[in-house]
């Protein structure tokens, strides 16, 4: 049986590298190529492929967003493609993000050629598929769950980063500036760092904002 694959990865010359190396196995047939998260949503709504592998970090819709789209589609019907993320990026963040937004594997790019293709094979038989540091980030994220930042904190920082006050982030948000603190504040302790610069900086690290 083929299994049908969507690839999707805004760098063209990546994406034709993968499809080049799918396309050589007997029993995986590339039916579509997206360049971004929307059209991946609609390559995989259009085509109903069996796998789309998905890039992370995409214009228009990035890949947490399409694979929300696709895995909520297949939820509702009870059918549909299963999506195996693809990429260079194993922060936390991102690996909980894909993970949550409903992808069925989690590989990086450096993954030996023989790997992804199981992986691929796995995936469109509906098997999690992991990379060995991807499966450590997250039973280390499953012990730390309390250190994770919410979303409002980190939307909190991302307006820090850019180098607004307390105040106008309050503006911002439609908040008082005594709940901006309280948010800093709770950041602080979960990132373990003293003040703003420091907080930016760990959560660049970690992934939680770019």
């Amino acid at each position: 049986m083929t299994i049908r694959i969507v690839v999707a990865d805004d760098h063209p010359i990546v994406r034709a590298g993968i499809v080049g190396m799918l396309e050589d196995e007997d029993d995986l047939e590339v039916v579509g190529e997206a360049g971004n998260g929307e059209e991946a949503v609609a390559l995989a709504a259009a085509l109903s492929p069996d796998v789309v592998l998905m890039d992370l970090r995409m214009p228009v819709l990035d890949g947490v967003g399409a694979t929300q789209q696709i895995a909520g589609a297949r939820a509702a019907a009870g059918t549909g493609p299963r999506v195996m993320v693809l990429t260079t990026y194993e922060t936390d963040a991102d690996i909980l993000r894909a993970v949550e937004a409903g992808a069925t594997g989690y590989l990086l790019k450096d993954t030996p050629v023989d790997e992804l293709l199981r992986g691929v094979r796995a995936a469109a038989r509906g098997e999690t598929v992991l990379a060995p540091s991807v499966v450590s980030r997250l039973v280390g994220s499953v012990r730390t769950t309390s250190e994770r930042l919410t979303p409002r904190e980190s939307e909190v920082l991302a307006l820090v980063a850019e180098g607004k006050t307390n105040a106008e982030v309050a503006r911002a948000l439609f908040v008082s500036e005594a709940t901006i603190k309280t948010h800093l504040i709770r950041v602080f302790n979960k990132l373990g760092v003293d003040d703003r610069t420091g907080a930016v900086t760990e959560a660049r690290r970690q992934g939680w904002i770019s």
